[in-house]
């Protein structure tokens, strides 16, 4: 007994508690009437009391819901907050009703309100603010009978994530004069067809909806404006092609997704935008100016139509075709067939990085790069399978330049690349700029051409290297290069070649800077430092090349066994060689170094040209100077050919002479004259360093 009877006073106690806690955590009202279950605030509780007041603020309310006609009829209460509640679950149709007096509904951090019913804002003829902000709601809340007759409305739901859409005729009913729509950081996923139906918008904000991918092309339709529409920070691909029209102010930063714009003409009284990407706003100047032009050009041919009316007696000018004659001043000329344009402003502007021209900018280029990517792609695609499907030996000098043509290769597909997005770019690349340069494809061009350019200068090197270290110690045959020597230091010439392609992609400089794709971007030191490293490691490897074929030259030079016509010969072809990688790599090196220490000497669109006509040289020269145009290869190619039943006799012509080679070669061997054929060997074996692929 006495057990139950000190539960039973626990239990008071509790309740009493609670109670004292709701009491102090909520003040029930002077006009409302407070129960355990309910609050009553209506035009009967309101004349029960001689308070008067006109804003209606219930924090911290203790109840699952806001009934039904909670708030009915309320006399000369123009606001009314509800707001920092953990209990409110729903709020029930009807409400807030028939309270004329009403202007502002605020609805604010209530995270467990998961329904609005419909019809619970109604016949609310004043009320011009409702915000319903920091919710759980689950559904976009029913509007439409709220009938507002003020002249501007302001709506705000925001921060409502459990929000996914906004449906059809989300807003018809609220009123039918204009308004403001300030529906941010929802979780609105779309905007469904006819959504904003039966509105006038002024100004719509989206800004901060995250996860917002899809307007629907209908969404405005039925609306008037908007005039001002923002969607900043939002995951919209595209805008609506329908409903834009007069929208005056177009606000889409940071709206990283949104890489395409709708077709201009729909956004025909725009005169701000604040976007996200510069070749948006190239977009936006290049359509102005070509309207202005054919504007000017329209009111050149009513003025032409006009003059010829004199060989047409018949003819009586309309007024619509003098106005064109009286509207021109000819004092101005200039000022008045120039038609004016509106002020027009866009941001962000196009920089020196990224100019409103066309990938390519100059139209030659375009001729050019076809014409080298062409070269380039075949000819070392040709060495590559020669080399690659002959049946001779694996030699060094092979190995040597597979790895070369496998490099260049890769250069002739990134021009290849860059030429294929130009041609489907071409005169409207504004409208690709932004998915090329921050999407998949300018990242793999990025990394093609470094990679490329990398291996191709560290394999170019080894080859000299190992043309000099064979003329030098050509008589100490334990000094010879041999094959598994030359893989290991490949191996670490691919290793660096990949560092140095891979650290864009990883945040050191990037490949989005510019549209040839290249690591221009040196904002950052360490950007700064990679790009300068790789220009010096480059200007380094030519010096390398241009010492060591020196030193191959005054080798190979000897009056007393070599003839003035085969030192020329040997001079002419070294002369090549390094005018070659000369042509490729000064002009690139020294412009792109003082761009690298922030004093350009040329602007990005001039770049283009040297990145185009010199920056490629390499790989459409070197398929050519160091394996087509040499014996060899012709051998080598003759024999595979003739595997394929073409070429016999050419084939059968290199068989023969083979086999007499390696009979002089056994002859020679036998001579009592050793010493002076082995001399006469090693200088003929220099010459063929020059003449012949297999000594390359």
């Amino acid at each position: 007994m006495a057990l139950r009877v000190s539960a039973l006073v626990l239990l008071l106690l509790l309740v009493s508690a609670v109670n004292w806690a709701l009491c102090w955590t909520f003040s029930c009202p002077p006009v409302c009437r407070c129960t355990l279950d309910r609050v009553s605030c209506t035009s009967h509780t309101q004349s029960q009391t001689t308070s008067r007041i006109s804003s209606l603020r219930l924090m911290h309310l203790p109840f699952k819901e806001v009934l039904s006609r909670t708030f009915k009829g309320l006399v000369n209460v123009s606001r009314i907050e509800i707001s920092q509640s953990d209990s409110i679950r729903k709020i029930q149709s009807e409400a807030f009703l028939s309270i004329h007096s009403l202007v502002e509904i605020s609805i604010q951090n209530i995270n467990q309100l998961m329904v609005v019913e419909n019809g619970a804002f109604t016949d609310l003829p004043k009320l011009r603010y409702l915000s319903i902000c920091n919710t759980g709601l689950r559904h976009f809340p029913d509007l439409s009978t709220i009938f507002s007759m003020e002249l501007y409305f302001f709506l705000e739901i925001g921060d409502n994530m459990q929000v996914k859409s906004i449906p059809a005729n989300a807003f018809q009913g609220i009123s039918k004069e204009y308004m403001y729509m300030n529906l941010v950081r929802n979780g609105f996923t779309e905007i469904k067809s006819h959504a904003f139906n039966g509105t006038k918008l002024d100004n719509l904000n989206l800004k901060g909806n995250r996860h917002l991918s899809e307007i629907h092309e209908d969404a405005f339709e039925g609306a008037t404006g908007p005039n001002t529409l923002d969607v900043s920070s939002t995951a919209l691909r595209a805008l609506p092609t329908r409903g834009l029209r007069e929208v005056s102010v177009l606000i889409a930063q940071s709206a990283l997704a949104l890489k395409t714009l709708p077709p201009l003409e729909n956004l025909l009284n725009l005169q701000e935008a604040d976007l996200t990407y510069p070749s948006h706003c190239c977009a936006f100047h290049t359509w102005r100016t070509n309207n202005r032009e054919n504007a000017v050009f329209g009111r050149f041919r009513n003025l032409t139509k006009l003059c010829n009316m004199d060989n047409q007696p018949n003819v009586d000018p309309s007024a619509e075709d003098l106005s064109d004659l009286y509207n021109i001043n000819f004092h101005y000329p200039d000022l008045d067939l120039c038609v004016s344009s509106s002020s027009f402003r866009c941001t962000p502007e196009p920089d020196a990085f990224n100019p409103c021209e066309d990938l390519l900018g100059y139209g030659f280029l375009r001729s050019v790069t076809w014409i080298i990517t062409i070269f380039a792609v075949l000819g070392n695609l040709a060495v590559l399978i020669v080399l690659l499907v002959s049946h001779q030996k694996l030699t060094v000098s092979r190995f040597l330049m597979c790895n070369l043509a496998f490099a260049d290769l890769c250069m002739g597909l990134y021009l290849l690349l860059i030429a294929l997005v130009d041609y489907r770019s071409r005169r409207e690349y504004y409208n690709h700029a932004t998915d090329w340069q921050t999407g998949f494809g300018c990242g793999v061009a990025g990394f093609l051409t470094v990679f490329a350019s990398e291996l191709s200068v560290y394999t170019l090197t080894m080859i000299t290297l190992e043309r000099w270290h064979t003329i030098t110690y050509a008589m100490q045959k334990n000094r010879r290069l041999r094959l598994r020597h030359l893989m290991t230091v490949m191996a670490i010439g691919w290793a660096f070649s990949l560092l140095v392609a891979l650290l864009p992609v990883l945040g050191v400089s990037s490949y989005t800077k510019v549209s040839i794709c290249l690591p221009m971007d040196i904002e950052t030191p360490a950007s700064q430092g990679y790009v300068v490293a790789v220009l010096v490691l480059n200007v380094a490897a030519f010096l390398i090349v241009c010492c060591c074929y020196l030193g191959i030259y005054l080798s190979v030079h000897n009056p007393n066994v070599a003839t003035r016509h085969g030192d020329t010969r040997i001079a002419k072809r070294m002369a090549v060689l390094i005018f070659t990688d000369f042509l490729c790599m000064a002009p690139i090196s020294f412009f792109a170094i003082s761009a690298a220490l922030r004093m350009p000497l040329i602007t990005v669109s001039q770049s283009k040209i040297l990145l185009i006509l010199f920056y490629p040289i390499n790989s459409l020269c070197n398929p050519f100077l160091y394996t087509i145009f040499t014996r060899a290869f012709r051998k080598d190619m003759y024999l595979l050919l003739s595997r394929c039943g073409c070429c016999q006799a050419q084939a059968e012509f290199y068989r023969v002479q083979g086999l007499s080679v390696v009979t002089l070669a056994s002859k020679n061997k036998s001579s009592k004259k050793a010493h002076s054929n082995h001399f006469h060997a090693y200088h003929i074996k220099l010459r063929g360093c020059f003449f012949n692929k297999d000594a390359t």
